[in-house]
């Protein structure tokens, strides 16, 4: 089990061995889910919205601008 700790900010430190193995890097956006008494982390990655991506009616479209407003975000902060 690994565990961290909760800043005065509300910040915690993912340990690099997960962070490496998700391949979670500066700039990457995580999804947070609330769910009953679990806060669940999703890296925000083109695998994951391949992975959602049949949830929405819109044949990729939505998928496709998401990952092109990433890319300019990542551009942007480089």
């Amino acid at each position: 089990m690994t565990t961290t700790v909760v800043t005065t900010k509300g910040q915690i430190v993912i340990p690099s061995r997960i962070r490496r193995k998700l391949n979670i890097k500066k700039g990457t956006r995580l999804y947070i889910e609330e769910k009953e008494q679990e806060i669940i982390l999703r890296p925000v990655t083109a695998a994951y919205f391949e992975k959602i991506s049949g949830i929405l009616p819109t044949k990729g479209k939505l998928t496709k601008a998401l990952l092109e407003e990433r890319a300019r975000d990542k551009k942007k902060e480089e």
